[in-house]
């Protein structure tokens, strides 16, 4: 499975393909660089570098997609982040959709402290997400300039790319989206996904409005959706800890969006109170894999996006049915 990250490495931070690369559990330390990696079992990881990276993504099967996958808060590689990564795969590969997606995990260091306080490693984490942006911004211009170069080839990469975010996971998305644009395209950013899925998201739900600090994430992605429930345990627990922060707002993946009508026509906002907790007992907050073999309505619907291109139900706010329901 190939993976980005800016956790340090053991020994020296510089890149050197080919080479035998692994992290420290404990070091929690954002990187400002980006390594790109293979693992090729449980803590057995290789660094390839970006350029095989991108390249290995090319020469994937003509039909075959790209999900990008940032994890969520307190999530480490071993076992969360690539045995969620792995569930993913295989959910949405299996029946007609053989092919249907790459998942590719972007790993950010959250921290592995015993949970003494939650506050404090929701904190701590928090910090961890806002410092790895700049990171994530600097792995998207490499891709930029690596697509530049692919568009002037013969036979020029056309990979669709899609992206799931989860939970904290779209605070840094949200800051890499603006660093870049800010950064490297005078406040603006090219279209790069087909799909931004933006799933239990921990940030403020007026963040997509213009001139707030996700107004540029619209602007990346073909369509942007959101999954909300509003009885997601993880949702009130982030507004608690944000006013250690003197912060008090409501979460997007708590209410969605807060005005629709203030926000770019390919925004649309899914309600997933029906399934939630039952997806994902008691909290409700990670409902987007399966249940007793049955694949979660909100992953459903994202393989739909991926596959037609369009989000269905076309309508910018609806709400999916719990599977288990009582006809």
């Amino acid at each position: 499975m190939l993976f980005a990250t800016n956790r340090t490495p053991k020994g020296s931070s510089r890149t050197k393909v080919n080479r035998k690369i692994a992290f420290d559990r404990q070091v929690t330390r954002p990187g400002s660089d980006m390594y790109f990696c293979e693992r090729l079992g449980k803590n057995d990881y290789r660094e390839v570098g970006s350029k095989t990276f991108f390249q290995r993504l090319k020469e994937l099967d003509s039909d075959t997609q790209i999900l990008l996958y940032i994890h969520g808060f307190n999530n480490n590689m071993e076992p969360e982040i690539f045995e969620r990564a792995e569930d993913l795969q295989r959910l949405i590969n299996q029946g007609k959709n053989k092919k249907l997606a790459l998942v590719v995990p972007l790993i950010w260091p959250c921290d592995d402290d015993p949970i003494i306080s939650v506050l404090d490693d929701y904190w701590d984490d928090q910090k961890a997400a806002d410092f790895s942006a700049n990171a994530f911004s600097r792995m998207l211009s490499k891709f930029d300039t690596w697509r530049k170069a692919e568009a002037a080839r013969p036979d020029p990469c056309m990979r669709r790319i899609n992206l799931l975010a989860h939970s904290m996971g779209n605070r840094l998305l949200r800051n890499a989206i603006h660093y870049w644009g800010r950064n490297d395209h005078a406040g603006m950013v090219p279209l790069l996904f087909r799909n931004v899925f933006m799933v239990a998201a921990d940030v403020v739900n007026h963040c997509l409005e213009p001139g707030r600090s996700g107004a540029l994430l619209p602007r990346v992605t073909r369509n942007l959706v959101v999954y909300f429930a509003n009885d997601d345990l993880a949702m009130p627990a982030s507004k608690v800890a944000n006013l250690k922060n003197r912060q008090l707002s409501k979460r997007l993946g708590m209410t969605g969006v807060e005005e629709l009508s203030k926000v770019p026509r390919n925004v649309y906002e899914v309600d997933c109170d029906n399934f939630n907790n039952t997806f994902d007992k008691p909290k409700g907050h990670s409902y987007f894999t399966e249940v007793k073999g049955v694949i979660s309505p909100a992953l459903q619907h994202m393989m739909e996006a991926m596959d037609g291109g369009r989000v269905q139900p076309a309508l910018r706010t609806h709400v999916l049915d719990n599977p288990f329901k009582k006809q």
